[in-house]
């Protein structure tokens, strides 16, 4: 891999494993030094002395045990790394959860709660922090992990569905608040990964889940699910150069032809395409229904 990230630091969340971990790599053979965190610290000890041992001497791998729901840790996280590295230039919110697993009025509610406060309290913590030092330098890149959720309902997995929804449309957003600034915010949908995600569904089970959803889970682990490094790969062009000026939108990893986007930047930045919208009666052939 080109060194396309050569001289850039990266705070990536949830980095200890999964997408996160995949993506920690590639960013490291991109060349970008990395400010890592997680909850789990042993895990994230692990991650970062395999990482430092993959890094060229001139790279920098830093980790800390944070909670991206709690402002007093990620304020914490992010004065690290200015203290560490002097400054930052990509965030790519990795961190998420599924959360309660059921009929929404069966679930635990602090569950529930708690995994909206993840998934998108943490995310939009996260963005508030780096974004004055963003504006600042007057370049920034803001990657935020999407999934299934965002653009499907998922019965019985409700706060991963509304979570996900509800972040994207917030990137959508800032995207906009800081439009012309320098700053690129994006969403990546990865795929059906095969990570500890989809063992959680499979311990869960169909009385749970649904058993379409489980079927479709157990199906997606005998294939082996969507290749974990496309994801990944995807994360490094979005930190890079290469996706300048590319910024709003909701990019499927697996589906989408993203490696040429940047030869159409200005018909994606005067399109919609991309983005979560509203489908009309017209949209699908209906003529009785929109006026």
């Amino acid at each position: 891999m080109s060194k396309q990230l050569t001289g850039r630091v990266a705070i990536i969340t949830g980095a200890n494993q999964g997408l996160g971990l995949e993506i920690a790599r590639k960013y490291v053979q991109a060349g970008a030094d990395l400010m890592l965190c997680a909850r789990n610290k042993d895990l994230l000890d692990e991650v970062c002395t395999e990482l430092t041992g993959m890094a060229e001497p001139c790279q920098k791998i830093v980790a800390i045990q944070a909670d991206v729901s709690k402002e007093a840790d990620v304020q914490a996280l992010f004065s690290a790394t200015m203290a560490a590295f002097g400054g930052c230039h990509i965030l790519v919110n990795n961190a998420g959860i599924y959360g309660p697993k059921g009929e929404i009025e069966t679930v635990d509610w602090s569950e529930w709660v708690r995994a909206m406060e993840i998934n998108v309290l943490g995310s939009v913590l996260m963005c508030r922090e780096v974004l004055e030092h963003f504006k600042a330098q007057k370049y920034g890149k803001i990657i935020q992990l999407s999934g299934g959720g965002a653009t499907n309902p998922l019965p019985r997995i409700s706060a991963y569905a509304a979570s996900k929804a509800a972040i994207v449309r917030f990137a959508e957003t800032l995207a906009e608040e800081v439009r012309g600034s320098g700053i690129d915010v994006n969403c990546i949908a990865p795929g059906a990964l095969n990570t500890r995600m989809l063992q959680e569904v499979l311990e869960a089970g169909p009385e749970k889940v649904g058993q379409a959803f489980y079927d479709r889970s157990v199906k997606q682990k005998e294939t082996g699910g969507a290749p974990i490094e496309i994801g990944a790969e995807l994360a490094v062009f979005l930190a890079s150069s290469a996706s300048d000026g590319i910024t709003g939108k909701l990019i499927s990893a697996v589906w989408d032809n993203w490696e040429q986007w940047p030869e159409h930047r200005q018909e994606l930045a005067a399109s919609d395409a991309y983005t979560l919208r509203r489908i009309a009666g017209r949209d699908r052939g209906l003529t009785w229904g929109d006026k």
